[in-house]
């Protein structure tokens, strides 16, 4: 089963994740979305493929107080597992997901694809980026 966990202020990466998952249930594939604050261990141990999503913050930055710890806490378990990075930013240039692309490979983590980034979430526009992301990451 892939799991597609996610941090979101606005609402904007919870509407980017439920695209995604949306794009990996037309490929057939079996997903569960959870919000960070909700996932456990075993959930990066049962996943087939772990999708996390989590915005721009600050000064293009992870969320610290709870996407930060989860990533602390679980780092042996990502070792080795298939992921894909998603989130939403409002200003600056995307470099936090730069950052947190290279904080996920130094951990072992095996990137299935490019992380997906939008600006803010413009609905009738970025849902289709989102599904087609979810197609990718099982392709």
């Amino acid at each position: 089963m892939i799991k597609v966990i996610y941090w979101t202020g606005t609402g904007n990466t919870q509407k980017m994740a439920e695209n995604i998952v949306c794009g990996i249930q037309e490929t057939g594939k079996e997903v569960e979305i959870l919000e960070v604050s909700n996932a456990t261990d075993k959930d990066i141990i049962d996943a087939e493929v772990l999708v996390l999503g989590c915005p721009a913050m600050g000064a293009e930055e992870l969320e610290d107080s709870e996407v930060i710890p989860f990533i602390e806490n679980n780092a042996a378990l990502m070792q080795g597992k298939k992921m894909a990075l998603f989130g939403s930013y409002g200003w600056g240039t995307g470099e936090w997901m730069d950052a947190w692309k290279e904080q996920m490979a130094s951990l072992g983590a095996n990137l299935v694809a490019e992380p997906l980034i939008v600006n803010e979430f413009t609905d009738g526009q970025d849902e289709a980026i989102c599904n087609d992301y979810g197609k990718k990451i099982v392709g």
